[in-house]
């Protein structure tokens, strides 16, 4: 069985709360591990700071686009801006790398991501960036053993 939900709201920093929350109570009917809610609640935080503070720049006119859809035990979140992108998304994606250092940024929002999803597909342009991350939950994992 195939569920989907989208989800729009304005790129402010209060609203990443939100859309951790919202996305592990859409979740939460495939019964995920409390492991499995935490990570995915952590990626969903990555990704839509990394919209507001590096895609956008902080601008609260803008909007961040969150998709997840529930298929087969399998957890596919995409999370969108409409912002400047990333201008080489390989060293985007390397540990500790920032551009933002006087933020005090980590720099391993990425690494977060693939840490915890099974799989992180990263595409950016000049007119925003799209994240669409793949979870395998646990319970779907043991039934196709």
């Amino acid at each position: 069985m195939r569920n989907q939900m989208h989800l729009e709201f304005s790129a402010l920093s209060q609203n990443e709360s939100f859309a951790r929350v919202t996305v592990a109570a859409f979740i939460m009917q495939l019964d995920p591990t409390m492991d499995e809610l935490t990570e995915i609640k952590t990626v969903v935080s990555e990704a839509v700071t990394n919209a507001i503070i590096h895609g956008y720049d902080n601008d609260p006119n803008a909007t961040v686009y969150i998709s997840v859809e529930l298929e087969d035990g399998a957890v596919h979140i995409t999370i969108k801006d409409e912002g400047m992108g990333i201008e080489d998304v390989e060293e985007a994606r390397q540990p500790l790398y920032t551009t933002k250092p006087e933020l005090e940024r980590s720099g391993m929002g990425f690494t977060i991501m693939e840490n915890f999803m099974d799989n992180v597909d990263i595409h950016s342009t000049n007119k925003g960036t799209s994240i669409r991350m793949t979870k395998y939950l646990a319970k779907s994992k043991a039934l196709c053993n």
